[in-house]
């Protein structure tokens, strides 16, 4: 149980590191990808461990591994993917607006 606690706080960390490395980060809140970082790590800790990687001598170190590359990966692939579209849409409807008036 400790350990499904201490990799939602790692990987929780890596949404917010995510969240402050992504210049455009204005257009969508700050525990997005946090969230995400933290679905996925413990989504992929539960189904390494359920496949038995935690338990096998010698692989112990794959669902601590795994779970944190899984979360970091995802909260940064959010973030990157979330601010361009979120940029491109605010654009083209700051465009609309002023073409309107």
């Amino acid at each position: 149980m400790v350990d499904l606690i201490v990799i939602a706080l790692i990987s929780g960390a890596l949404g917010a590191i995510a969240w402050a490395a992504d210049k455009r980060h204005t257009g969508y809140g700050a525990f997005l990808p946090a969230a995400a970082a933290v679905v996925a790590a413990l989504l992929t800790w539960i189904i390494t461990v359920a496949v038995g990687l935690g338990y096998m001598s010698g692989w112990t170190w794959v669902p601590w591994i795994a779970s944190l590359l899984v979360g970091g990966a995802a909260a940064f692939a959010l973030a990157t993917g979330l601010g361009r579209s979120r940029e491109a849409l605010d654009v083209a409807e700051r465009t609309a607006i002023l073409r309107i008036r």
